[in-house]
């Protein structure tokens, strides 16, 4: 096969033009997203019921739904969250089941519930995970609500015609209504309740089918159309009538508007009432074809909008999509170069070109792989790509190196170049396939982080297996010719470098090694000694590990928790302040930035929304600012927050502030614990202990927990003596729920939008416990009784929030970690070994879990290390194959945990944290140092059978080698150098994993060049090498 196609004239190009055109092919239909997707496996069950508080839910709902999916198969976690007046549960789906047939299952189950409460709405069923957010676009301009929310539907339903824009929602609204309100004084004056009123609405409003007219030509419908939509519409409505014709309508007794259900649902944006339409797209959508269509439909749109309304695109994540993958692509065009360069100086021009040229042939090969399993271009498939630039020249360069050998021993170029291919066929198909056991085992990473990180080695092995084929089949062919081209002189440039290389050979690398092997045993020894010591670096906590990299963004958000009950007026004062302290932090740090720049490019506030408080309501709300570009601005989003804490101050009456960046990125909280128990309020008061433990720690912030008091509560209970008066429990249930919750008597649409019809009291008869004392009850002789005559009132309060994982009640403490003071791990690891201990003895029927960043991170840490060691294990029996000896192979392998000297010295030359991405990054190291290593020994066993002894033959090997060796590593790393050199914030998270492989290789070369001999010879000493 190879020489075949070294000596045909066109194959060897036909089949290099076929994969740059399958690559080119394909290229277009790669997404672009900034992570790898993660595999949905959630599903959600919400059931919404009204007015009803977090106990009761918890009883009624939740307790039925985990009874009802207790039996489904792979189900890993239930979790049901009960507070007031909704059930959410989520359902987690064990990894590699089949979410459709699985959300079948539960939507089956959950639809044969038949004992939710009476006034309990619809169970929905849904899956979560499908969608991604690209952005936002925030309209201003119509001060009335209804206007604005109009101008939303109607530029929502363009933006979708417009087309390329996949999905469109709406906030900033709560449900629309007709809401229709009663005094109490003139209820009592006509003997009225609100359910009379309610029932009579729904007499006269109705639109419904009355069957169908047969006449001789045609067959009619009849209807009854007299539906009422519009406050005019019900101002007519006939509410009592009297025999002599008298009549009272509707608009005599009630106050009847158009407005929205929750004065709290709003949003301000940059200080005006605003719409956002979240734009967010599906997993078969391009981030960066999806946000061109969102600023072409912007631009559009802007030229005819009229006069005052404002349409700004914000949190647009596609920016850093963008800026990653410039980032990227740049720093792979100056590794490309510089891995040029390096070959241009021990080869020549010709031979570099057509070494270099394997790899665009081998990223578009690779690429037509990456569509055929729907793989996208993102940051980690990307820094796939980039870590092989140096990698895939490694079989290039040693079949290069031995075609140039062959040629020099006289043969014609044909004759060379496939001799010199064939020849290295088994020590680069060896190397391959111990590259692929360490990379392999690295594709079945486990949980959320391991979907993520495990891209990168498949993708790797993908651009490998191309260029095994490149290297083989098309590589000899163009270097026959490029052979017969080439002078036997070398060019002055290459003929000085050679000479260097040669004499720093003989001078250092020569003598070194004899004194290596010499002193073996103390050589090893300090070997030892070095790995020890990093070792201990890590394990004394010097080297801090954290799961994954912190990146500087550009959205902080201040999330505010009032006590449950506060109203919208005082949530707004605390807003005002918190947004006033922003404004100043902005003014204090513009003039800083490039150009004067504005810090903070805009600001939204959102009511009724705290992701960290789990709740909804007029005491929650969250300012969220986007900043300039971390590229850009001269101040870290961590300095910002830090201000816009201190400027802000301590504000009364708030349970908490939390200060903190959107999050983006697979990483989750820095702590997050739970705690369970039966006993409610034992895991509160355990809780309680632990949230003042953490707080203990220099660093840490933002404890909290998730169990929090509700709103206060009147409790009303049927008096004894109420019976005999012709009312019950249900009576008077019923006509509270009226008047102090609402009747919903009719949901009409108009306009395509769905409004509800709603009866209630007035405002003015709902305000104080008074109203509730004179209340009055209709019986059914059409009597009105107070209601303080037939019930007692009595003050209570719940809990705001019940959580329950797995039918268990869970509490959960959370909290960041400022990683500049203190290291998550660490402290964790701490309150296990002192606290916890403890804590069963105080609470015996409370367990804890540790959740978050850490239990994701341990996760993937265990499935990495033990893939690592399965692909160590395919290692091993690889080489004891191909050495016919199960000692040899511990030669070649001894230089993968010495590796680790090196990428535990540069993280802390470079002051990093070790990561989930530097293991990802060792790991991958292993897979590269062993093939240098794995070519030495087979030369040292070379001039072994040459009758000479282990400490001629090994120091030998060693100057054989070691142009080889240097190549490659500096291929590797010089291919890698750019990205560490990038001080882009952008960068960040891939730092750690270049650190790993460029100062792994480092230290490995060395290593492999010194210590491989030392140990060969030690293992000859004890009568373990093989000749054969």
């Amino acid at each position: 096969m190879i020489r075949y196609f070294a000596t045909h004239p066109t194959a060897a190009n036909l089949l290099m033009v076929g994969f740059i055109v399958a690559g080119l092919v394909a290229w277009p239909t790669l997404q672009r997203e900034t992570f790898p997707r993660v595999d949905a496996k959630h599903v959600e069950i919400r059931v919404p019921y009204p007015g009803a508080r977090a106990e009761d839910i918890e009883e009624a709902i939740c307790q039925r739904i985990e009874d009802a999916v207790d039996g489904i198969s792979q189900v890993q976690e239930v979790t049901c969250d009960a507070k007031e007046g909704l059930a959410t549960a989520t359902v987690e789906m064990q990894e590699g089941a089949d979410l459709d047939r699985f959300t079948a299952d539960v939507k089956t189950e959950i639809d044969a519930i038949t004992d939710f409460p009476e006034r309990a709405e619809q169970a929905t069923v849904r899956q979560l995970g499908r969608t991604d957010f690209v952005a936002s676009v925030a309209i201003t301009g119509p001060t009335d609500k209804s206007d604005l929310k109009a101008l939303a539907e109607q530029t929502k339903d363009r933006m979708l015609r417009f087309g390329g824009i996949p999905k469109v929602e709406i906030n900033g609204f709560s449900d629309h209504q007709i809401r229709i309100e009663l005094s109490d004084h003139t209820l009592r004056q006509f003997g009225l309740s609100v359910e009379d009123i309610a029932q009579a609405i729904e007499r006269q409003s109705v639109d419904l089918p009355a069957g169908s007219l047969t006449t001789e030509d045609q067959e009619l419908l009849i209807r009854f159309a007299d539906e009422r939509k519009t406050v005019d519409d019900f101002k007519d409505v006939v509410v009592v009538s009297s025999a002599g014709g008298g009549q009272i309508r509707l608009s005599d007794i009630a106050t009847i508007t158009d407005r929205f259900e929750l004065d709290e649902k709003k949003i301000l944006f940059n200080d005006k009432p605003a719409a956002i339409l979240d734009i967010t797209k599906t997993a078969n959508d391009d981030t960066l074809d999806v946000i061109n269509s969102v600023n072409a439909f912007l631009e559009h749109e802007r030229a005819i909008s009229p006069p005052g309304v404002n349409i700004v695109l914000n949190n647009d994540v596609s920016s850093i999509v963008k800026e990653r993958l410039s980032l990227l692509l740049t720093n792979g065009g100056q590794g490309f170069l510089l891995v040029f360069l390096t070959l241009w100086l021990f080869f020549g021009w010709r031979y570099s070109f057509w070494v270099v040229m394997g790899l665009p042939v081998s990223f578009l090969g690779a690429i037509v792989l990456m569509v055929q399993v729907g793989y996208t271009i993102n940051m980690l498939t990307m820094v796939g790509l980039l870590i092989v630039v140096g990698l895939l020249m490694d079989d290039a360069i040693v079949i290069a190196e031995n075609i140039v050998s062959h040629r020099n021993k006289g043969k014609n170029p044909i004759d060379a170049a496939v001799d010199g291919a064939r020849q290295v066929i088994p020590s680069v198909f060896a190397s391959f396939i111990t590259t692929s056991c360490i990379f392999g085992s690295l594709a079945f990473l486990q949980g959320d982080l391991g979907q993520i990180l495990r891209v990168v080695p498949v993708v790797m092995l993908f651009v490998l297996v191309i260029s095994l084929i490149e290297a083989f089949l098309i590589l000899p062919n163009h270097l026959s010719h490029s052979l017969g081209a080439v002078d036997t002189e070398l060019p002055p440039v290459q003929a000085w470098v050679d000479a260097r290389m040669n004499s720093f050979r003989d001078r250092v690398v020569g003598p070194v090694a004899d004194k290596a092997v010499q002193w073996r045993y103390l050589t090893t020894g300090f070997a030892f000694a070095a790995l020890i010591l990093a070792v201990s670096i890590m394990a004394g906590g010097y080297l801090k590990f954290s799961p994954f990299p912190e990146l500087d963004g550009d959205v902080m958000e201040a999330r505010i928790l009032l006590p449950q009950g506060t109203p919208l007026k005082r949530t707004e004062q605390v807003v005002g302040k918190v947004r006033a302290a922003l404004a100043r932090v902005d003014a204090r740090f513009t003039p800083a930035q490039p150009d004067g720049q504005a810090l903070i490019r805009t600001v939204a506030v959102k009511y009724s929304e705290n992701k960290d408080a789990y709740e909804t309501g007029a005491h929650v709300a969250t300012l969220t600012a986007d900043l300039l570009s971390s590229e850009i601005r001269s101040t870290t989003i961590d300095t910002v927050m830090q201000a816009w804490r201190q400027e802000t101050g301590e504000l009364a009456d708030i349970i908490w502030i939390k200060y903190a960046e959107a999050q983006t990125g697979p990483a989750g909280l820095a702590i997050e614990i739970r705690l369970q128990g039966d006993n409610i309020d034992d895991v509160k008061k355990a809780s309680l202990d632990l949230q003042q433990w953490l707080r203990g720690y220099v660093g840490t912030y933002n404890i909290t927990d998730d169990l929090r008091p509700g709103k206060q509560e009147i409790r009303v209970r049927l008096k004894d003596g109420a019976s005999p008066l012709g009312i019950d429990a249900r009576t008077i249930a019923d006509q509270l729920r009226s008047a102090f919750f609402g009747s919903t008597v009719d949901e009409v649409q108009v306009n395509g939008e769905s409004y509800e019809i709603d009866v209630r009291l007035s405002e003015a008869d709902r305000n104080s416990i008074a109203n509730l004392d004179y209340f009055t009850i209709s019986t059914a002789a059409g009597d009105l009784i107070p209601l303080s005559a037939v019930a007692d009132l009595t003050l209570g309060r719940g809990y705001s929030r019940i959580n329950r994982v797995d039918g268990v009640r869970t509490v959960t403490i959370q909290g960041d970690v400022n990683t500049a003071l203190a290291n998550a791990n660490e402290i964790l690891a701490d309150t296990q070994k002192r606290f916890f201990v403890d804590m069963g003895e105080r609470y015996p029927g409370v367990h804890f879990a540790l959740e978050g960043a850490n239990k994701e991170a341990s996760g993937t840490q265990k499935s990495m290390i033990r893939g690592f060691l399965i692909g160590l294990i395919g290692v091993f029996l690889l080489l004891s194959f191909q050495f016919k000896s199960y000692i040899e192979p511990l030669v070649v392998m001894i230089i993968i945990p010495f590796a680790f000297i090196g990428a535990v010295g540069g993280h802390v030359l470079l002051g990093l944290d070790f990561t989930m991405p530097s293991m990802l990054g060792f790991v991958a190291l292993a897979g590269v140092v062993v093939n240098d290593s794995i070519l030495l020994v087979n030369f040292i066993k070379h001039f072994h059978g040459e009758s000479k002894s282990v400490a001629i033959a090994a120091p030998q090997a060693s100057r054989a080698r070691f142009r080889a060796v240097f190549l490659t590593s500096a291929t590797t790393i010089v291919g890698l150098l750019p990205m560490l050199s990038e001080t882009s914030l952008q960068a960040q998270i891939l730092i750690p994993l270049v650190t790993s492989l460029c100062f792994g290789l480092l230290v490995s070369t060395v290593l492999v060049l010194f210590l491989v001999p030392a140990v060969y010879a030690i293992f000859d000493d004890l009568g373990w090498a093989r000749l054969d």
